[in-house]
């Protein structure tokens, strides 16, 4: 199933700051259609009957659970549905890729497994590989007769990739380059056949190399004992004086950093994804127990602390999955395009993967750090049995923390989507000037008394003003630095509020998007009143938090009158109107306690 050409505009990556987007133009789970629950329903099957009743053994490591369950889904096409038909693939749409991602997320240890050898184990050779290295690894990758890694950390440089020693130097007859270096963290190590390899040309030109795992010289370390996802292979891989084919250099010599960055967008994409289907089960699980659980002659889910809690692991959940449905939809919009121009089917996924670096970066994040808030709440809902190993609750605490680290830090990805955003603005990408002009004559302009009128006006209202909040703060600071008296590189703090600003308003707006789409059809899950109640307290919290973001970056570089003046705008672009979240949120929370599981 191809992506088909839907005529309308789509966004550039970055966009969504300066303009509008409309509900029709989204795509979100409830629009999935019957192929593609089919193929969520075989995602599904597998995760239950092959990864849950295999956990106890896959997190022990026992048995090659990892490899041959990677070899099973190969068997069933679910390791080729992003790869061209021609190499064995099912060449699936974004979207269905997407869902099967959200699905697996549950699936623990093993979604390492899963996600290191079809993300950045794979996607580097459609991207950058020649046709021969295609028709020679693909087909077996697809089909699971191959498992593949990724090398990148060294031991002196994790995301300061370009600072990595290993180094590959050209023999002298020009046949094949000797490798020699060291690489830690790698996923899959223990079971790889191929490895996706970064290593310096002459100790200089950062390039990437595919590596067989049969290379003489080729060594692994031991398995790293870890604080969690302990059922994923990691280990210290070595080479020494390894002899690597001239014909496996990947792409061109020098310019690995092309190889690295693109695929690690799709890979933070892909994370995020998987971190939302993993934070959704976490909600049915601590949902279950607080039915279950009786203290003071009632179920602790009658009680307002643990209402307070399931409803808001549920909010962020759905505003979420909101925005990753949302961002597929581009990236399949965007390759459509491509393929249509004539582009092959690896070149159109890797410029829509391109096109949108900053909102893979803002899921990454955002996704992470929900699925970081749900399981900490999960482990407070089942209070001391949470804290205890024989209790999947404990489990899932311990393997969501990686999250916030691989695929690049957040930190990283909150500075990489600010420096992204800019540098499609100079490069005339995106026009953020403008609208930023326009905002800074408003600040000085009489306030507007006009009634916010139609569905969900007040949260239509609050989408614009946070666009304009971000453009008054980023607008600000740019200022500044071309006036001499900023310099934003050693600014983190300040481009991090501006990264946390952006990732709030693309979550509000795809939550809104979603819940306009949702009104007025049959067929929701829930009555339309729940959906609001969730969009409210979601626009509530979210306006505190824009306040406070934008006061404490404008607060680090503006003083004085000017310093009023842009905390009177902060004050003209925070004005959602109060909201009964404790209602609302009991709301949420009882839909999900009558349901006993997720329900939205």
């Amino acid at each position: 199933m191809a992506d088909t050409l839907v005529q309308k505009d789509v966004l550039n990556g970055g966009e969504f700051l300066i303009r509008d987007t409309q509900p029709e133009d989204i795509f979100i789970p409830e629009d999935l259609n019957e192929e593609q629950l089919m193929i969520k329903q075989m995602a599904v099957d597998f995760l239950e009957q092959e990864i849950y009743p295999n956990a106890a053994k896959i997190e022990k490591q026992e048995d090659g659970m990892a490899p041959k369950l990677l070899k099973k889904m190969g068997d069933l096409g679910l390791l080729g549905a992003h790869m061209p038909q021609v190499y064995g693939g099912l060449e699936l749409d974004t979207n269905t890729n997407t869902v099967i991602s959200d699905v697996f997320g549950p699936a623990g240890s093993f979604i390492v497994s899963f996600a290191a050898h079809t993300g950045i184990g794979m996607l580097p050779i459609l991207y950058f590989g020649t046709e021969e290295q295609k028709q020679k690894y693909l087909p077996g990758l697809i089909n699971g007769d191959l498992k593949a890694a990724y090398c990148l950390t060294e031991p002196g440089s994790g995301s300061d990739a370009l600072a990595a020693k290993t180094r590959a130097d050209l023999s002298a007859d020009g046949t094949h380059y000797v490798m020699n270096g060291q690489k830690m963290w790698i996923s899959n190590a223990g079971f790889a056949d191929i490895f996706i390899v970064f290593a310096k040309v002459g100790g200089e030109k950062f390039t990437g190399f595919i590596v067989e795992r049969t290379s003489p010289g080729l060594s692994l370390g031991a398995e790293e004992d870890k604080m969690g996802i302990k059922g994923s292979s990691t280990r210290q891989v070595f080479f020494e004086q390894v002899k690597v084919p001239a014909d496996n250099v990947l792409g061109e010599i020098g310019k690995g950093h092309l190889i690295a960055f693109n695929a690690l967008n799709i890979g933070r994409y892909k994370l995020g994804v998987m971190c939302i289907g993993g934070s959704r089960k976490v909600v049915g699980m601590a949902t279950q127990y607080a039915n279950e659980r009786q203290q003071f002659g009632q179920s602790i889910g009658h009680f307002g602390a643990i209402q307070h809690k399931l409803a808001e692991m549920a909010i962020r959940t759905f505003a979420g999955e909101s925005a990753m449905y949302r961002t597929s939809q581009l990236m399949q919009d965007r390759k459509a395009e491509a393929e249509a121009q004539g582009k092959t089917f690896g070149q159109a996924t890797l410029e829509a993967a391109e096109e949108y670096a900053i909102e893979c970066s803002i899921l990454k994040v955002y996704g992470s750090e929900v699925t970081d808030y749900c399981v900490d709440e999960n482990v407070q809902i089942h209070g001391g049995i949470g804290f205890s190993e024989e209790y999947a609750a404990a489990r899932a605490y311990r393997d969501s923390r990686i999250n916030r680290i691989y695929e690049g830090t957040n930190e990283i990805n909150r500075l990489l989507m600010v420096d992204q955003l800019f540098k499609r603005a100079l490069k005339g990408q995106l026009d953020i000037v403008g609208p930023a002009w326009a905002v800074q004559k408003e600040l000085t302009a009489m306030p507007s008394f006009e009634k916010n009128e139609g569905d969900y006006a007040e949260e239509r209202r609050a989408v614009a003003d946070f666009k304009k909040i971000i453009l008054m703060t980023a607008g600000a600071g740019a200022k500044m630095q071309m006036d001499g008296k900023l310099n934003l590189k050693d600014e983190q703090e300040i481009l991090m509020n501006c990264a946390d600003m952006l990732t709030e308003l693309f979550a509000a707006e795809s939550f809104l998007l979603r819940v306009q789409k949702l009104a007025g059809r049959s067929d929701n899950a829930q009555p339309q009143e729940v959906y609001d109640a969730m969009l409210q307290v979601f626009f509530h919290d979210t306006t505190a938090r824009m306040a406070k973001y934008a006061t404490d970056a404008l607060s680090s570089f503006a003083d004085g009158d000017l310093l009023k003046t842009f905390l009177m705008g902060v004050k003209r672009f925070t004005k959602y109107p109060p909201v009964n979240v404790k209602e609302k949120r009991r709301l949420v929370a009882n839909a999900l306690l009558a349901a006993n599981d997720w329900c939205f």
